[in-house]
């Protein structure tokens, strides 16, 4: 199913020209009217006269978060403030956040990209859409908001949790699709397994869009299993358009990012240094469609690789692989470089544990994994409890190198984020 087929399956030529012609514009604007840009340019020693093929993009400068902030809160428009539609903020920061212009231009190529990514993985008007990301300054609820009415299905803005009220709507309006945060999804799994509810049998559920948060392919079978339903790979970031950056199709063997309005680069993390295709690194992206804040080289942080291979599907934008962390994620516990992902990897795989997790870090690197045992797990039972956590420990020592106390806690016993979910808590004295 393709809901702008020419776009998607515009040939590696075709589409490179209009990334081409598509960037060179955007950099004259950006020189032209972002007083940023300008300097970066004038103290890199770049004119846009010196941007001549794609290859080119390489000597613009990095554009990152810090940017963002040191410019708050319009210093990067390249439009007149007037000429601003929307304003959103990112999530997750403190002090000032990073404020996102879009233009009326911008909201609407942001719902276009979305309604490629939705029917893309099957979704149709005849779906019913039950929203259950937060509304608000964060991208994640509205623009996919967008993209859905742009298909045309019922669309239920429910916003996160207050899950009997989520049931309800399920229940009464027959909801066929979701759009959640994998650690409420989990926690919802969990809400209808205590309320005797088989969403295979009670509810009309089909297919999950899962997204704002890095998760493992251990946490969607979970999410799979818990709710009756496929798990959907969804990727996107404020800076950029919200979700609908990347998504992946019906075969899910990588999410296809939109070329014809971003391009991607993957650099080492540490040197900057750009990776070939296949390896992992740090995403970085440069927007070729943005009106009102166009961001060149922008530095994700997020770490992935990209697929190079055709999809089966016949779409000819490349695809990457599920974002597996943040670069500024990396936790240096005993001198050993660690990733959530990798004590979530271990967790979502053990057979009696529950689906909520958090990783407290103490003292001088003193590392504690709380973890929920399943309702009916052996651990609810004090002779297996001990061997199961020393069985956890061992795994994690032999996949971090690093051999945490393991704590588990009765179902229910960690707190629940409705939003993004909060994994490490990080009280050392370092």
């Amino acid at each position: 199913m393709f809901w702008d087929e020419k776009a998607e399956t515009l040939g590696r030529p075709a589409l490179e020209h209009l990334q081409w012609r598509r960037l060179e514009e955007t950099v004259r604007r950006a020189a032209g009217r972002v007083p940023f840009y300008r300097q970066k340019f004038a103290e890199s020693g770049f004119t846009p006269d010196h941007l001549r093929s794609l290859a080119d993009l390489r000597r613009l400068p990095f554009t990152t978060s810090a940017d963002l902030h040191a410019n708050y809160p319009a210093g990067l428009l390249a439009v007149p403030y007037d000429d601003t539609l929307r304003l959103h903020t990112s999530s997750g920061t403190t002090g000032k956040p990073k404020a996102l212009f879009f233009s009326r231009q911008d909201v609407a190529n942001a719902a276009e990209l979305c309604a490629r990514c939705f029917v893309m993985a099957g979704m149709t008007k005849t779906d019913v859409f039950q929203n259950m990301m937060t509304y608000g300054l964060f991208t994640g609820a509205l623009v996919a908001h967008y993209g859905a009415e742009k298909v045309g299905c019922l669309v239920i803005p429910a916003g996160p949790g207050h899950s009997e009220r989520q049931l309800l709507l399920m229940q009464d309006f027959r909801t066929t699709t979701i759009h959640v945060t994998p650690s409420y999804a989990l926690y919802f799994a969990d809400f209808l397994e205590k309320k005797g509810v088989d969403p295979r049998r009670g509810l009309a559920l089909r297919r999950a869009f899962v997204g704002a948060e890095p998760y493992t392919e251990e946490t969607r079978r979970k999410i799979e299993q818990g709710l009756g339903l496929r798990v959907f790979n969804s990727y996107g970031l404020s800076e950029m358009n919200g979700p609908g950056v990347a998504f992946e199709c019906a075969q899910q063997r990588g999410l296809h990012l939109w070329e014809d309005h971003f391009l991607m680069e993957i650099i080492d993390p540490q040197t900057g240094t750009p990776l070939p295709d296949g390896q992992r690194g740090e995403l970085v992206m440069t927007t070729l469609c943005r009106e009102a804040m166009p961001l060149l080289r922008y530095r994700t942080r997020d770490l992935t690789s990209i697929l190079a291979d055709p999809c089966p599907c016949g779409r000819t934008h490349r695809r990457i692989h599920p974002i597996t962390g943040r670069s500024d994620d990396m936790l240096i516990v005993r001198g050993v470089n660690i990733y959530p992902q990798q004590i979530e990897r271990l967790l979502m795989a053990t057979p009696g544990l529950g689906r909520n997790y958090q990783i407290q870090l103490e003292g001088l690197d003193e590392m504690t994994v709380r973890v929920e045992w399943a309702e009916a797990g052996v651990a609810s039972q004090v002779e297996h409890r001990v061997g199961l956590q020393n069985q956890i420990a061992d795994g994690l020592r032999t996949e971090i190198l690093v051999r945490p106390k393991v704590d588990l806690v009765p179902p229910g016993s960690l707190p629940v984020s409705e939003g993004k979910a909060r994994r490490v808590i990080d009280h050392r004295r370092l």
